[in-house]
């Protein structure tokens, strides 16, 4: 199974540093919570490990390799969530799901779409605009994503922001079973998350 390490890592925002030789590693079957104060860092951490910012000095590899030249085995690896839901409002929920996974090229069947909606509480609504959803159940087509994708190493920021507690609960389940089948998470968040947790990074700011 592979593991991510981070080592030494590194990152400002203009002439400000947000964090400094932060390192730690996320073996299989664990997740790491990274915490922190409004500012710390947080998402341009997640950001630097998932390869979306360069860092200013450090390393991230996954199973020994650089993420940096292994590239596209480690994005197809690699299950990003930003802050933000990433919701289309035009289309519905089916059909923003759909569209997610074809661009990680696993396209979902109908019956596991629906599956995977209605695992979430969102059966009964997923052919409704997604303008017209609530926060958290936008946030829910997230979570059913997490269902359906293969990725093996989930990196998300703040997944449980809007979810009401029954949400939360949903949210710990699929994170518990994701490690049970080997999976591995790396988690931005202020909130407590009902499951068993490997250890946390707190940054300061």
């Amino acid at each position: 199974m592979s593991t991510l390490e981070i080592r030494s890592l590194a990152c400002s925002r203009g002439d400000t540093r947000l964090f400094r030789d932060v390192s730690f590693a996320v073996a299989a079957g664990e997740w790491v919570g990274v915490r922190g104060a409004n500012g710390s860092g947080k998402t341009t951490l997640l950001r630097c490990v998932a390869g979306l910012t360069r860092p200013d000095s450090g390393s991230v590899t996954w199973d020994g390799k650089s993420t940096s030249e292994s590239g596209a085995q480690f994005r197809s690896a690699m299950l990003y969530a930003g802050h933000a839901a990433g919701i289309k409002d035009e289309l519905s929920a089916a059909e923003n799901l759909r569209d997610a996974l074809a661009l990680r090229e696993a396209p979902p069947s109908d019956e596991a779409l629906r599956e995977s909606l209605g695992a979430v509480g969102l059966g009964r609504i997923r052919h409704i605009p997604a303008r017209r959803l609530s926060a958290g159940q936008r946030r829910r087509i997230g979570m059913a994503r997490l269902v359906l994708d293969p990725a093996t190493l989930w990196i998300l920021d703040e997944p449980l922001t809007a979810l009401d507690s029954e949400g939360e609960a949903m949210f710990a389940s699929l994170l518990e079973r994701h490690l049970q089948r080997g999976g591995s998470a790396l988690v931005a968040t202020h909130h407590a998350i009902g499951a068993r947790q490997a250890r946390e990074v707190r940054l300061s700011a």
